[in-house]
């Protein structure tokens, strides 16, 4: 998940009535729900004097909680924080949504210029010493303790935050990070147009009926159509992007063109163009390195974990080689596995990282008779939404209702309305953007366009699920692999954090939590996809509308960690380079060598790459958010595999009781609470990991 806003720009969404302005982006959000995005009123031509405007009414707000001449209180400064920037929060949203969905020609500069300018606010901000004055008095006031838990806690986050972003350095120190932070701030937004010029420029051309060889119809027609949108003279196009690209590496039984396809994917950012992100993400890293010293950390590492449940950089190093040596012997025995195969049909090659896919498919075949090609029919893309949804309900009591008069940015979208099926209050919208385009990232994502809270009055929160799925030829379903219907579910997981969110102030609210805990809701519900309830209900086939057959179930649950060597290679190698990156106090690297020799180090086994190459690391390289904070995933997953255990060692996956505990110290309290004080709340005790060796079916080394 990639967070579209900044939390210090956020506030409480005001409920006010709908004003006019002559720049459509500056009226407040009008309309059903507490106002929605007014997408068929917007021009870009609107967006840069929208955002200046919006700034200078921040600043005003915040200078005038910074000069209130009464003594700080809780709701004369903390409070009143919360309450301010509606405009620009509103703004910045949809500016999001331009960047990472409708990305054009005409967006790039205006994002080239703004995103520093936004970073420059929030200097103004934290380093505001009246403004953080106040908000020191407030903390270390004895009155705090007679706050309620939420508003301590709400009281701790800006205090810490302040610190953290250098409010008590030094007036030569905040000069200089706050010219690092308007800096990096243009960097990131090279970094990302970059890497989307590369998935937008670089394709596979399939040329002739051969070409397709080994295609399921499916990826066929999509690579056809994907064709004729960009009037190519050639039969077909894998677009530069996952959703197309693995299932090619999967399915095709041309090995020169998987091998085509596999090099302008792994070569994004890395070519020699004007879109090379080398240069670019070595300045980044100096900044980083350097900002962290000025704050008083050794390195940007350990300043990026200050404010995580890991703490520090060991921990997580710690547990990544914990899993690590596990996974890569369970590499080394599959490809061996996939080697005999290569030598039963006469080839002289060994396996290459676009060969794993393809072989591994065979492998699975072999050992469980299961062919993704026998599952994949049965799912389907909105059969699974529909699925999402009634888990939703099982776990949550949510309902789903497509709305069709809320304004959408682009025809893709599609909006549902979100109430609880008990209460029959309505607690949230929910945009579903589901189909690649020229313009939209690649990847799967949630983002937040308005947060849940009660600072203001009641206001439901408003949340999108964004993916990149292939269409096809129209009237037929959308059919996808079962990697990517974990992913669905995963990034639907984010949207349910925030759509439960019951929370006072929009700051703790949602998926506002530390980075290594927010993963920790979306990757547990990735495990009800694989439930029979699930699968008997949602599976059906695209032509027959049969259920998935039990026995096809069976064999889906007994393969279930195939291949788990793999995902955990290709994530965890990410993950250790990025920690390792961040580590660096001088960080003067060539990124390939750095990359090279720290794999090798690893004994990365050579089949596989990391699942992002360094310079096309979105995650660490377009903004703060991962950056040395990869190993979240990770982190998460250790909770997520505990936290499912919970279910199993009770009644099921359906457990009334274990959901209810789930939405009552996880997906409902945001970041009102310690993490690991509510994780105990939930389970009984702390986390144990011998849960994610159990579900990878990784060895457990005896301590």
């Amino acid at each position: 998940m990639k967070k579209l806003f900044l939390t210090l720009l956020m506030c409480a969404p005001m409920l006010v009535p709908a004003q006019t302005n002559p720049n459509p982006f500056l009226n407040h959000w009008s309309g059903p729900y507490g106002g929605v995005p007014a997408f068929t009123s917007y021009q870009l031509k609107d967006l840069k004097p929208a955002i200046e405007s919006a700034i200078q009414e921040k600043l005003q707000q915040i200078d005038a909680i910074a000069s209130n001449p009464k003594p700080a209180t809780f709701d004369n400064t903390i409070v009143a924080m919360e309450q301010t920037g509606t405009a620009l929060s509103q703004i910045y949203a949809v500016f999001g949504i331009y960047s990472s969905n409708m990305n054009s020609d005409e967006f790039a500069p205006i994002e080239e210029e703004m995103t520093p300018k936004l970073s420059v606010l929030s200097n103004k901000i934290y380093q505001n010493e009246k403004l953080f004055a106040r908000i020191s008095a407030v903390y270390h006031a004895p009155a705090k303790n007679k706050l309620t838990a939420e508003q301590q806690r709400l009281v701790w986050y800006y205090y810490s935050n302040f610190v953290r972003e250098g409010a008590q350095a030094t007036a030569k120190s905040k000069t200089r990070i706050a010219a690092i932070n308007q800096e990096l701030a243009g960097l990131f937004t090279k970094f990302s147009q970059n890497q989307l010029a590369d998935e937008s420029n670089y394709y596979l051309e399939l040329k002739t009926e051969a070409d397709f060889d080994g295609l399921p119809t499916e990826l066929k027609n999509a690579a056809i159509a994907d064709a004729k949108e960009r009037k190519l003279d050639a039969m077909g196009c894998i677009a530069n992007t996952r959703s197309s690209i693995e299932p090619f590496l999967t399915f095709s039984n041309r090995r020169e063109l998987r091998e085509k396809a596999f090099q302008i994917f792994v070569s994004r950012g890395d070519n020699a163009n004007a879109n090379n992100n080398n240069a670019i993400l070595v300045q980044i890293l100096k900044l980083r390195a350097e900002k962290a010293k000025l704050l008083g950390f050794k390195t940007f590492a350990d300043w990026s974990l200050s404010n995580t449940m890991a703490q520090s950089p060991q921990k997580t190093l710690d547990l990544m080689m914990s899993v690590w040596n596990p996974a890569v012997e369970k590499v080394h025995q599959d490809v061996a596995e996939m080697q005999k195969i290569v030598t039963a049909e006469g080839g002289t090659f060994t396996i290459q990282p676009w060969d794993y896919r393809y072989y591994a498919e065979k492998v699975r075949k072999a050992k469980y008779d299961l062919d993704q090609n026998d599952v994949k029919p049965y799912l389907q893309l909105e059969k699974l939404r529909e699925g999402m949804f009634w888990v939703a309900g099982e776990l949550f009591h949510l309902s789903f209702k497509q709305v069709y008069d809320v304004p959408v940015y682009h025809p893709d979208v599609r909006v549902f309305e979100v109430s609880n099926s008990v209460t029959g209050k309505v607690v949230g919208v929910w945009y579903f953007d589901p189909y690649a385009r020229k313009g939209k990232r690649s990847g799967a994502w949630m983002n937040a366009y308005r947060e849940q809270s009660r600072v203001n009055g009641d206001v439901i929160t408003i949340v999108s699920n964004n993916c990149n799925f292939i269409k096809g030829n129209d009237n037929e379903p959308i059919l996808i692999s079962w990697e990517d219907a974990s992913t669905l579910f995963h990034e639907f997981g984010h949207a349910l954090h925030g759509l439960n969110s019951n929370v006072t102030y929009p700051s703790l609210s949602g998926t506002n939590t530390p980075r290594d805990y927010v993963e920790f809701p979306s990757q547990i519900l990735e495990r009800w996809l694989a439930t029979p309830e699930v699968l008997n209900r949602f599976a059906l086939h695209y032509k027959t509308g049969a259920a998935m057959p039990m026995e096809l179930v069976n064999r889906i649950e007994k393969a279930a960690t195939f291949n788990e060597g793999f995902s955990t290679v290709e994530t965890i190698a990410s993950a250790l380079v990025d920690m390792k990156l961040h580590l660096l106090e001088n960080p003067t690297i060539d990124p390939k060598q750095f990359e090279k020799e720290t794999l090798a180090a690893l004994h990365m086994p050579t089949e596989i790459v990391m699942r992002h190459r360094i310079p096309q690391f979105g995650h660490i390289f377009s903004d703060d958010a991962y950056a040395a904070g990869y190993y979240g995933y990770l982190w998460a997953d250790v909770i997520s595999a505990d936290a499912y255990e919970a279910f199993t060692e009770g009644k099921g996956p359906y457990d009334k009781e274990v959901a209810k505990r789930l939405y009552d110290n996880v997906f409902s309290i945001g970041n009102t609470i310690d993490p690991e004080v509510a994780y105990k709340k939930f389970r009984g005790r702390a986390v144990k990991t011998d849960a994610l060796m159990r579900a990878r079916n990784f060895p457990i080394v005896k301590k």
